[in-house]
């Protein structure tokens, strides 16, 4: 593809850009309910703007951009170093996942507030015993008059804490294969059949919960995509994640990068030839990275829907930003583990990278088994 902006993308991207500098929020505050708050406010800034739906289409609220903008977008929000909003799951997934399989009711109930950060959504698939492994999960929705009642309980459940809606897949046929009796499901978080339970991270953020359901009650209204099409509605939830994940990652961990050379100078570090080696093959990934980036963002023009290739740039992004902040930490020497700096919580942060959004081992077998048409192993 041809990389090379046209004059209509360059002034879109100048637009942005201009916007950014005009409307930069300042640094993000300590603490997880202080943070959450300014992440809100700025995603209902970017919303009167016209800038948080950047993706979907018009008709929705969003701003129609093609996927060459919405590249251009990710990466200058990623240069700027702003913080990403408050509702990101529901931007990246819920409401494209609604848009794709939501009737027109849930379409006008549903939209508008996810883009607004009125009201934010979480995710309710990873199960203690069934993470990687969905088909495999144990809730399940037993039905009622009316709707239904959703018994189990999920974990790593992002912003749980923060949520009105649940983005939920149950077991709701337990006599057909496993992937065939789950139905998706949009349930309400703030009712007495939900218990949420923070976990207190590595890096003492409680961004993640557990979350328990005790016969807590769906109506028949939120369910999305028809009884036991849980499987292909979720399948298109976690392409929209592992796309929305690598929009401007390639731009953010060069900016890192770029950081960390300064520091490699500060320490008179920048003739040490491990040091040096380690840094070059850092700046390559950084290009692999965005190159192929480029080439997933191809195929996706091609076919209109994110495919399998957007699992190669999630596993990239994991590890090029794990070397990376081990790197820093190494260089800082003693002070690369004292608490509270901001490349010790880069580095404990990073951790989580290769886990979320799809671990690494299941991103391996995407792409073995649907980009490289490799047999399967089990």
């Amino acid at each position: 593809m041809d990389l090379t902006l046209n004059e209509s993308e360059a002034a879109f991207r100048d637009e942005v850009r201009s916007w950014l500098e005009a409307n930069h929020p300042g640094p993000e505050p300590h603490g997880d309910e202080a943070a959450f708050a300014f992440r809100r406010e700025w995603q209902r800034k970017m919303h009167e703007a016209g800038w948080a739906g950047i993706s979907w289409p018009k008709e929705y609220g969003g701003r129609g951009a093609t996927l060459i903008e919405q590249a251009i977008f990710s990466s200058e929000m990623a240069r700027a170093d702003v913080p990403s909003p408050a509702n990101i799951l529901g931007l990246v997934m819920g409401g494209p996942v609604i848009m794709a399989h939501g009737t027109e009711e849930q379409k006008e109930r549903w939209l508008e507030p996810i883009l607004s950060a009125e009201e934010i959504w979480c995710q309710g698939f990873s199960e203690p015993e069934s993470g990687s492994d969905l088909a495999s999960l144990k809730t399940k929705a037993v039905k009622v008059d009316g709707g239904w009642k959703a018994t189990g309980q999920k974990v790593w459940t992002t912003f749980a804490h923060e949520s009105k809606w649940c983005m939920l897949v149950a077991r709701t046929d337990t006599e057909v294969a496993k992937h065939k009796g789950l139905t998706y499901f949009i349930c309400d978080m703030e009712q007495e059949g939900v218990e949420i339970r923070p976990l207190v991270q590595i890096t003492g953020e409680s961004e993640f919960n557990e979350v328990f359901f005790q016969e807590a009650f769906i109506p028949d209204e939120n369910l999305v995509g028809g009884e036991g099409n849980g499987w292909m509605v979720a399948i298109t939830t976690l392409m929209n994640e592992r796309a929305g994940l690598g929009g401007g990652a390639a731009v953010a961990v060069s900016r890192d990068l770029a950081a960390l050379i300064e520091v490699v100078k500060e320490r008179g570090l920048d003739q040490d030839p491990q040091i040096r080696a380690k840094i070059a093959d850092l700046l390559i990934g950084c290009e692999a990275l965005r190159l192929g980036g480029m080439r997933a963002m191809t195929a996706q023009m091609k076919t209109g829907i994110p495919g399998p290739e957007g699992s190669i740039g999630k596993w990239e992004w994991a590890t090029l930003n794990q070397s990376l902040t081990e790197l820093a930490c190494d260089v800082l020497g003693p002070e690369g583990l004292e608490r509270g700096t901001p490349w010790t919580y880069r580095m404990l942060r990073s951790r989580a990278n290769s886990i979320e959004g799809g671990t690494t081992e299941v991103m391996k077998n995407i792409i073995a088994e649907r980009v490289l048409q490799l047999p399967r192993l089990r």
